[in-house]
């Protein structure tokens, strides 16, 4: 059983039998304590599902709803990668350089929250990366996406890149190697 089944299945567990002891967890799971701890963890810390411990009769449960938003606590039904989360919030850096008249940044920040919860705090790279690529939509001229797509995989890996450069004004071609420090396209 992979990480994302076993987090469903311990949602799945917690809501069908109310309360479970971690012994019984462990074994309905077939996983080791360290390794329960860390998706009991990681549900709570990143996922925010209400996952409480209770001294009183040594149990795990699912907290109650609050009566005024009535909505049961669900898993959400898509998972991302961190490269899809980078890629997510890049493109939410790139919209919110455009939105001029902040009309889409309220509407999107409740995602951006969400991605970068999921990224957690040691995430250092989503910084680096709204730093590091900006993109200009003044007097551009075509790019081939793939290229774009290696020249940023080589800017976030702290790469260089061996290329061929076609001076505009002698058309001269010579082939040099560069690090990447920002990518404008």
């Amino acid at each position: 059983m992979n990480r994302t089944e076993r987090l469903y299945k311990i949602c799945r567990l917690l809501r069908q039998a109310g309360r479970m002891r971690f012994g019984d967890l462990q074994a309905e799971l077939e996983v080791s304590k360290a390794t329960l701890k860390r998706d009991l963890e990681y549900l709570r810390s990143r996922m925010q599902v209400p996952i409480v411990w209770s001294r009183d009769d040594g149990c795990y449960r699912l907290l109650e709803p609050d009566p005024q938003h009535a909505t049961q606590h669900e898993l959400p039904g898509m998972w991302f990668s961190a490269a899809e989360i980078h890629a997510l919030l890049t493109m939410q850096q790139l919209l919110s350089d455009l939105d001029v008249g902040a009309v889409l940044t309220p509407h999107l920040s409740p995602l951006i929250d969400r991605l970068k919860i999921l990224l957690g705090d040691a995430d250092q790279p989503t910084a680096q990366l709204r730093q590091r690529v900006r993109i200009v939509s003044l007097a551009r001229r075509p790019v081939e996406p793939r290229h774009f797509q290696h020249l940023g995989m080589a800017l976030m890996q702290r790469q260089r890149v061996r290329m061929v450069y076609a001076a505009r004004s002698t058309d001269l071609q010579t082939e040099r190697e560069v690090s990447p420090q920002r990518l404008v396209h």
